[in-house]
């Protein structure tokens, strides 16, 4: 069996192709990442929804100097418990250095023994991609693309190589408030056998694109135009009241004329882009709600709001276990 010495830490870490004894093992980005293909891992969504012994306690978002938040997220099965400890901090993006950073601690129930210690933001951008493939796969009315993504950063390179893998897209156009950023995403997307190009009017793109998805730093609007009426978007950056990507018209547009999904009911005091619009969040369905029902109709445009949840995490540590069992 092949270990491996992450240089920067020092401790032995097991290849993806060789999965190591579960106890207490450290595992680092690419890893973790191996661990979480995209068909197990959306699959393991729709059986966490459908577990009646999941509990996900209240997240602690908790301000620190400089506008950076630590984030303890907890969440437990009847099987396997596990706290993400992570930080954000925006200002990073500024700096070059990555703006979420931690680790996602995995415990067996019965014995309490440590299991898997994986790679906090590599979690983060792969279950919330899986989680917006999920609901694209279950809500958009046109799959085939092309798809723009706004923000060409972490979440946009996960759902680009999300959809990109699991729908029938051709072509994606990105846009960003950084060009480099969004050459690079646009040149990684052609080695995944893509069309890709720029743009730099997110909303003149709205009218060839069916699929989008917003993953932006949500400082402020990046998208206000009304969408195709077979539009679905995927909006993912905002996750605090304050926190908006979405134009209000936008979003009270796409609540009369069309159909509106949270990922989950805390959504309700979260979803900034809804609550500035004016909007009741508490009254749109819930992801949960979508997978539960033996119908669930769909009108004109959709629009997912994601704003994240310890649950998501949980699947993520099932899909890391079945993988290595």
């Amino acid at each position: 069996m092949k270990k491996s010495k992450n240089a920067h830490s020092g401790k032995m870490l097991w290849g993806p192709r060789h999965p190591a004894p579960l106890a207490g093992t450290l595992l680092d980005a690419a890893h973790t990442a191996a661990r979480l293909p995209y068909p197990l891992l959306v699959s393991q969504l729709v059986l966490l929804l459908s577990d009646a012994s999941v509990q996900v306690p209240p997240r602690l978002v908790q301000p620190l100097a400089g506008g950076g938040c630590l984030f303890v997220m907890p969440a437990l099965d009847a099987h396997t418990a596990i706290t993400k400890l992570i930080t954000f901090t925006p200002a990073n993006a500024a700096r070059g250095r990555a703006t979420i950073q931690g680790d996602v601690l995995v415990f067996d129930v019965a014995s309490g023994q440590r299991q898997l210690i994986l790679d906090g933001p590599t979690v983060t951008a792969r279950r919330t991609a899986a989680v917006s493939l999920l609901a694209a796969q279950r809500l958009a009315p046109n799959t085939r693309g092309p798809l723009l993504i706004v923000g060409a950063g972490v979440q946009g390179k996960a759902h680009l190589e999300a959809f990109a893998d699991n729908l029938a897209i051709k072509e994606v156009l990105i846009a960003s408030r950084s060009a480099a950023s969004a050459q690079a995403l646009a040149a990684h997307a052609q080695t995944r056998g893509l069309r890709a190009r720029v743009v730099t009017n997110a909303d003149a793109a709205l009218t060839e694109c069916p699929l989008v998805v917003t993953c932006t730093p949500a400082s402020g609007v990046v998208l206000s135009a009304q969408p195709r009426s077979d539009a679905f978007i995927a909006a993912v950056g905002a996750f605090t009241p304050q926190m908006l990507e979405l134009g209000p018209e936008l979003c009270r547009y796409m609540a009369a004329q069309g159909t509106v999904v949270v990922d989950t009911a805390d959504a309700a005091h979260e979803a900034g882009d809804l609550l500035q619009a004016g909007l009741d969040v508490a009254r749109f369905a819930s992801l949960a709600d979508l997978i539960r029902a033996d119908s669930f109709a769909v009108k004109g445009p959709v629009l997912f709001k994601s704003c994240g949840w310890a649950g998501w995490d949980l699947a993520a540590a099932r899909t890391a276990l079945a993988w290595s069992s």
